[in-house]
């Protein structure tokens, strides 16, 4: 996987736009262009719309109106106002707003879907879309409101208030009325959107896609941790090392397992504490044995969600198409949001796993009926101390909250525009509460990370297998204690925990465990 981090410029041609490049305009401010290629593509495509609206042919969306009111003709002396209207009665969202990044995503995959021509839009409005982005006028987009069905309405409704001088937007890190934001970044909003416009932006996916995809990268980023996680783990608990032999998970076959397996044995490979402890047991608790089997079934979820993410970070999502070789106008279904919602609710559900088999690391590490000789709670004064033992609480909070979270979205649906639409994704859902899963997910591996350090501190104390660990391990663990001392006694934890977290979701462990073993994936 590219860095989205070294990635300076995204091109955008409707057709190339990757997961690593959406990351990068999004969250790290990369500079989008549009290719040669696109502009024509919207020129024609701009061109066929007007001589549909001129002809007076029945289109929807260009010469009818909306949902229901698809049988009701638009003159063409209002057919501007049409798509003005759909901007205005669709702003309908409400809640918390969507992140910065998450809205920069949407800017930026409605401006590549757009690109690829067949949308009849102006090139003019995808070119604000990309002034907008490289200029910082981030759109104001409440969280809820969309079904996931005919695109993510209300979401991109809010959006494209903006582009009118209206709404709410950020810039320079300020909320403020959308035309003033968009005057103080020296950009002149549209007086009117024209025909067809009103669906170019609202239909389609483009705030699920961003949110869950957005999401994806970082659940990717938080299974590469959790092997890391998961090694110092089975140090601190004498784990047994022929569970992750090569030839085990060959057997078997699966991609993801037998990635982990070698990710396992390269984190441990010299580290002088398990040498030491093989054979002290013929074999493990699942939670530290099958972690090839558990945080690979995981990758491979994973890989499975990517595959479809890339396929509609370049899809075209609004209706009705218009298709300039042959001059047709299709209505159709493009942006019904179900080839994401199900890829998203199984994101949830994979980043769960992740948490709840750290949970239980945990608790193997805390209990001394099963810690292998570690003190109970991890404390060395237990009685007047309590250590480590509301650290589990905690995961396991976090965990049962996951796994409420993890029930589908999508196999909810309810009609809606006067039974017209009358089966929807709740995709836009699925995509935000596996947002809500990871940051639960990314806290208990924080949470276990700072169980492992205590614990293979207090492994070392005892001296019985010595004191050395794996180089890839050392590094992690003294990063660690950089910033999170070894707990004598009881002391304040939650500044601990608020540290461990921003070490766990900044990527500066992956990166750690990168530098010294490059093979890792």
């Amino acid at each position: 996987m590219n860095d989205p981090k070294q990635i300076r410029d995204v091109v955008l041609d409707g057709h190339s736009l990757t997961l690593e490049a959406l990351v990068a305009v999004a969250r790290y401010g990369a500079k989008v262009s549009l290719s040669a290629s696109a502009l024509e593509a919207l020129e024609r495509s701009r061109a066929l719309a007007e001589k549909i609206a001129g002809e007076k042919r029945v289109a929807y969306g260009i010469t009818t109106g909306f949902g229901d009111f698809a049988s009701v003709a638009v003159s063409d002396e209002m057919s501007s106002q049409l798509s003005t209207n759909l901007i205005l009665s669709h702003c309908t969202g409400t809640g918390e707003p969507y992140t910065e990044e998450q809205v920069r995503g949407m800017m930026l995959l409605r401006a590549n879907a757009l690109c690829a021509g067949i949308s009849g839009v102006r090139p003019l409005l995808v070119q604000m879309l990309v002034e907008m982005l490289d200029r910082r006028v981030t759109p104001v987009i409440p969280q809820k409101g969309s079904l996931g069905a005919s695109g993510d309405l209300a979401p991109l409704a809010h959006m494209g208030l903006v582009l009118l001088g209206r709404g709410e937007a950020y810039y320079q890190g300020e909320r403020l009325p959308g035309g003033e934001a968009m005057a103080r970044a020296g950009i002149r909003p549209l007086d009117t959107l024209v025909c067809k416009e009103g669906l170019g932006i609202t239909n389609g996916t483009c705030a699920m896609t961003s949110v869950g995809a957005l999401h994806l990268y970082d659940t990717l980023q938080a299974a590469l941790l959790a092997d890391v996680i998961g090694a110092m783990t089975l140090t601190a608990l004498t784990g047994q090392l022929d569970a992750f032999q090569e030839r085990m998970h060959t057997a078997r076959g699966h991609a993801g397992q037998i990635q982990v397996a070698k990710n396992i044995r390269l984190l441990t490979s010299g580290c002088e504490i398990l040498e030491r402890s093989q054979g002290a047991r013929v074999q493990d608790a699942y939670a530290l044995r099958c972690i090839p089997q558990v945080h690979g079934a995981v990758r491979d979820t994973l890989e499975f969600i990517k595959s479809k993410v890339d396929i509609e970070l370049n899809a075209v999502t609004d209706n009705p198409l218009l298709f300039p070789e042959d001059e047709a106008v299709i209505s159709g279904g493009n942006f019904h949001g179900e080839p994401m919602a199900l890829p998203f609710d199984f994101l949830g559900i994979a980043c769960a796993e992740l948490a709840s088999i750290s949970e239980r690391r945990i608790e193997r590490m805390v209990n001394a009926a099963l810690s292998n000789g570690l003190t109970r709670f991890l404390t060395i004064a237990g009685g007047v101390n309590s250590g480590f033992m509301i650290v589990q609480y905690t995961a396991a909070s976090m965990v049962s909250e996951n796994k409420v979270l993890a029930h589908p979205a999508c196999v909810d649906s309810i009609p809606s525009s006067a039974n017209q639409e009358d089966f929807v994704s709740m995709g836009t859902t699925a995509a935000r509460k596996a947002g809500t899963i990871l940051e639960n997910t990314r806290s208990v591996l924080a949470y276990e990370l700072m169980t492992a350090c205590q614990a293979i501190d207090i492994r070392r104390k005892q001296g019985r297998y010595g004191q050395g660990l794996s180089p890839a391990i050392e590094a992690v663990f003294d990063h660690v204690r950089e910033q999170v001392a070894f707990m004598e006694a009881d002391r304040e934890l939650w500044p601990d925990i608020q540290a461990m977290e921003r070490m766990v979701r900044s990527g500066e462990l992956q990166e750690l465990a990168l530098s010294i073993l490059p093979e890792l994936a």
